[in-house]
């Protein structure tokens, strides 16, 4: 797709998929401009509590979750690349985990996805009762059931982001915060120039990876790609010890341990539009199902809460893809949950199509125009 000179190249959004698309690119000799409407990677991307799943052994047919297992599959060596060119550690750890249940309901729910691991061959297990201490010792014995999986990692999700900022800032890319896009001068089924509050910026290529804000971004020229933001809010504990040594999972609920003694409890889902002012209700709620998945945390401090806004999507599948509307535009949004997950698959894609590569993945079940279809795949969360 990528005819026009290299520095023509504008990539809108600065979180972690824009950034990981500029160093796909960066990596490949093209330079590029990503512009954002505040400090770069400071929305959903640093709000996420950066969990990465296990590696699938076996393909899916669902696309969602081979995009995620081949995701998974890249982020070691990603991790480790950007470690050796900037210096900076992403916090990339296999550290495993575990899916718990309190009720049966819960229980019953937990034996399907069980089934959605077997088939994949992802490695787990359910543990016979009164034995999670082996895996835990912090889970509360209490729990109907436990399945360990030991594959599961996480990244420092402010780390990563500063290790590619770091790393694009190397190879010429141009970072520009602050840059909030105004509109587009267009011609026929081109973009021509993207139009910021600090001027006008002239482009061969546009990609918009700007998160929740895509959707009206990309209304503006007539482009239907709806990214509705879904709000969720993290609390950060911290213990003078680490307290937890597994990443936990019960639902939409998360405790993540971090090296330093830190747990990330999180994280809520709120339709509230572009607010993300933390409340108290919701700080509440975190904290008593902390204390209720693992009872060591209430000798932990409360450090902090934030919200981010994740962007939505028609189906939870997220949208990666050429705008059919116009001819040197490319879209990379709507992944919900999963942004720092799918971060380097989509950035891999996103290369393929500006190199005129054949893409590594069918694209069709991502395409902007699909139709509304089958949803995505939730059987794991960042």
């Amino acid at each position: 797709m990528m005819s026009e000179k290299t520095s023509d190249v504008v990539i809108v959004g600065g979180g972690v998929i824009g950034l990981s698309i500029a160093e796909a690119l960066a990596r490949a000799g093209l330079r590029s401009t990503v512009l954002d409407r505040r400090e770069l990677g400071r929305e959903a991307s640093w709000a996420g509590a950066g969990l990465i799943p296990p590696v699938a052994e076996r393909p899916s047919k669902n696309p969602a979750a081979a995009l995620r297992s081949w995701s998974a599959r890249l982020y070691p060596d990603w991790s480790a690349r950007l470690r050796d060119e900037t210096g900076i550690d992403t916090g990339y750890r296999r550290t495993g985990g575990v899916d718990v249940a309190w009720t049966e309901s819960d229980d019953l729910a937990l034996q399907s996805v069980a089934g959605q691991w077997r088939a994949e061959g992802i490695a787990h297990e359910r543990l016979a009762p009164g034995d999670s201490a082996r895996v835990e010792p912090a889970l509360n014995p209490e729990l109907r059931a436990v399945y360990y999986l030991p594959d599961r990692a996480q990244v420092r999700n402010p780390w990563l982001l500063r290790a590619l900022m770091a790393a694009v800032s190397r190879r010429g890319v141009r970072l520009k915060p602050w840059h909030s896009v105004e509109g587009y001068s267009l011609r026929g089924r081109r973009i021509e120039a993207v139009r910021t509050s600090a001027g006008e910026i002239p482009c061969g290529l546009v990609i918009v990876a700007a998160g929740a804000w895509s959707g009206p971004l990309l209304h503006s020229i007539g482009v239907r790609v709806p990214t509705p933001p879904l709000k969720g809010q993290i609390v950060l504990l911290r213990g003078d010890t680490p307290l937890i040594r597994r990443i936990v999972e019960h639902g939409k609920n998360y405790l993540v341990p971090r090296d330093d003694g830190r747990v990330l409890v999180g994280a809520t889902e709120h339709d509230a539009g572009f607010d993300t002012r933390p409340t108290l209700g919701d700080t509440r709620d975190l904290l008593d199902e902390a204390l209720r998945l693992c009872p060591i945390l209430s000798q932990a401090e409360v450090e902090a809460t934030w919200a981010g806004l994740r962007p939505g999507s028609v189906d939870s599948k997220p949208t990666i893809g050429p705008a059919p509307e116009f001819a040197n535009l490319i879209i990379a949004t709507g992944h919900k949950r999963a942004g720092l997950q799918l971060a380097p698959a989509t950035a891999e894609l996103v290369a393929d199509l500006v190199l005129g590569r054949p893409p590594r993945l069918d694209l069709d079940p991502f395409r902007p125009d699909r139709p509304p279809g089958s949803v995505g795949d939730d059987s794991f969360r960042s």
